[in-house]
C-alpha cells in the first residue's frame, strides 16, 4: 500500500525500524529490541510507521518461534537417537555406553544437518526479506512479511 502522505522523515524512521533488526548480529535479542522500542516511540506520529512496525514485530517474532520449534523438535530426535535401546553399565567406577554404534551416530549427525539446514535457510530469508523491506519503505510502501503469524494487530 502506498501512503501518499508519507514524508521523508516517517520513510526514514521506517527504514531504520526495518533495519534495526540486522541489530541481532551484534546484541543478543537486538532483533526484537529495537524495533520494538523505536516503534513504541513513533508509531502515534504516522500510520505508515505503526503498520510497518507490527509487520517488523511479528515477523521477526513469527521467526523466533520457527526456530524454537525447529529445536524443540531436534533435541528429542537426537536424545532419542543416542540412548534409545542403550545399556549403561559401571565398570572400575566409570560409566560404559554400550550398543552406541554408527547407525546411532548417522541419525545424530542427519538431525544436526537438517536442523542447521532449516535454521540457515531461516536467516538468509529474514535477511534478505528486511532489506527488500527497508527499499520498500524507502519507496514509500508498506511491505507485508510473508509466512507472518499476526501476533500483533
Amino acid at each position: 500500500m502506498l501512503y501518499t502522505m508519507t514524508n521523508n522523515n516517517d520513510k526514514t524512521t521506517s527504514i531504520l525500524l526495518q533495519l534495526s533488526v540486522l541489530s541481532q548480529y551484534f546484541i543478543p535479542l537486538g532483533n526484537i529490541i529495537f524495533p520494538v522500542l523505536i516503534w513504541s516511540l513513533k508509531r502515534k506520529e504516522s500510520g505508515f510507521i505503526d503498520k510497518n512496525g507490527k509487520q517488523v514485530i511479528n515477523f521477526q517474532l513469527s521467526l523466533l518461534l520457527y526456530c524454537l520449534i525447529i529445536v524443540l523438535i531436534a533435541i528429542p530426535v537426537i536424545l532419542y537417537s543416542a540412548f534409545h535401546n542403550n545399556t549403561f553399565i559401571i565398570e572400575n567406577c566409570e560409566w560404559i555406553l554400550k550398543e552406541f554404534n554408527s547407525d546411532r551416530i548417522t541419525g545424530i549427525i542427519a538431525t544436526v544437518i537438517v536442523s542447521g539446514i532449516l535454521f540457515s535457510v531461516l536467516k538468509v530469508l529474514e535477511f534478505c526479506l528486511v532489506l527488500y523491506a527497508a527499499v520498500k519503505n524507502s519507496n514509500g510502501e508498506s511491505y507485508k512479511y510473508p509466512i507472518t503469524i499476526n501476533f500483533i494487530k
